[in-house]
């Protein structure tokens, strides 16, 4: 429908902003003398403050209804990843900055979800998948105007440019919700938010997809900030130059991403026809084999690493969608916002903490003088370790009678 493809717009324009650190860190880890994990904790950082304004936005969304909440978070983001393009000018205050730009960023992830499931009944899980689709349009589109912008004017124009997209997104969302009610469920008496933790908590079929979101969040999340370096350094083992790998890597990333685009919406139309849980688990079983192969790869020919790129992200984020899906049908409405908030909070959480270890384990591999395959697969091989707990969840959620709720009984 004309509205949804709109508000995806909105979307994908936010969202061009979360790709702007790991488009440009191969050259500012040598402009600022960064290490491996510092550069990697920058990237955490944008997920500390995304996951405590995800976690945020959710019970203000059910407090206040989550149209309002998403236009007050709107004019943040854009006002934040500004002063991020503009003034970061070291590891300090990058680290800061970048995780100011996360914290305000969160508006158009949890409330535009409650707003989609809002809007549209049938067929949810494409729906959400185009959705969350838009996302790595935006991650794709911010990647290949930073390889474009790069090589003419430097990083720092790339920053400013993708910093210019969320205008576009704060415009295309109010224009969208032009007509969109602002809904307020109300709760009985007494329910706090204590209590509405509680009545999530307590709920087992929806803390089993939690569980399942949040393991899977520590590997996509890894993924979405090694990916551009990671084609960087084939692209140097290749004979490029510092900056023309840079770009190299950030545009190859970027045609990934757009493959992922397709990845969420195959994965929410599949699992509306064939099951929620049986779809989850296929795409997360060959997310996870990639993990543990692909750093050991990185001296294949080029072709070779991208197919698989783009294989590891279609797998990894075809399940996105799935995981927001089942978390709606199993949760009461009513507390659909906190449920997203713990989500949030859990996933994200493991999505900050991965991207540092990634760096972590990169320097000490390159402090061993390991090799080069060596070196990058051990630091992939972590978001396999991290993610391997996420099918385990959600096998056991099958085999709950609950999960007969999911997709009109197609578990």
């Amino acid at each position: 429908m004309p509205w949804l493809l709109e508000f995806c717009a909105a979307r994908a324009a936010f969202a061009t902003m979360f790709t702007a650190w790991s488009a440009v860190l191969p050259l500012l880890k040598t402009d600022w003398q960064l290490s491996a994990w510092q550069a990697g904790m920058v990237q955490s950082g944008y997920h500390v403050g995304f996951l405590i304004s995800l976690f945020s936005v959710g019970f203000l969304s059910d407090r206040f209804g989550a149209r309002r909440i998403y236009l007050v978070t709107g004019v943040a983001a854009v006002g934040s990843g500004l002063l991020f393009a503009f003034f970061a000018d070291g590891f300090v205050s990058a680290l800061l900055l970048y995780a100011l730009t996360g914290l305000c960023s969160g508006g158009s992830y949890t409330p535009g979800l409650a707003i989609v499931a809002q809007r549209v009944r049938d067929r949810q899980g494409r729906a959400l998948g185009y959705y969350l689709a838009a996302a790595s349009l935006g991650y794709a589109a911010g990647l290949l105007i930073a390889s474009l912008v790069i090589p003419i004017a430097g990083w720092r124009a790339g920053f400013i440019v993708t910093a210019c997209f969320p205008v576009l997104g704060m415009l295309l969302g109010w224009h969208a919700l032009r007509d969109v009610p602002n809904i307020v469920h109300s709760l009985p008496d007494g329910h706090g938010t204590r209590s509405r933790i509680g009545e999530v908590v307590r709920n087992k079929p929806a803390m089993l997809s939690i569980w399942g979101y949040t393991f899977h969040a520590w590997e996509l999340l890894g993924l979405w900030a090694w990916l551009p370096a990671f084609l960087a350094a084939a692209s140097l083992l290749g004979g490029s130059t510092g900056t023309q790998a840079v770009s190299i890597g950030a545009t190859l990333t970027a045609l990934t991403y757009l493959a992922a685009v397709v990845g969420s919406v195959v994965g929410g139309s599949l699992s509306d026809r064939y099951g929620r849980t049986a779809v989850t688990l296929a795409m997360a079983l060959s997310s996870l084999l990639c993990s543990f192969s692909f750093g050991w790869m990185i001296g294949l020919p080029m072709a070779v690493l991208v197919l698989i790129a783009v294989f590891y992200n279609v797998t990894g984020v075809a399940d996105s969608s799935i995981h927001s899906t089942t978390l709606t049908e199993l949760t009461d409405p009513r507390y659909l916002g906190v449920a997203y908030s713990l989500r949030s909070l859990l996933g994200f959480g493991a999505g900050a903490i991965s991207p540092w270890v990634f760096g972590l384990v990169l320097d000490w591999g390159r402090a061993e003088t390991l090799p080069d395959h060596v070196v990058w697969g051990l630091a992939w091989t972590t978001l396999g370790i991290g993610g391997l707990l996420g099918p385990i969840a959600i096998w056991r959620l099958r085999r709950m009678p609950e999960a007969a709720k999911l997709a009109g009984g197609r578990r």
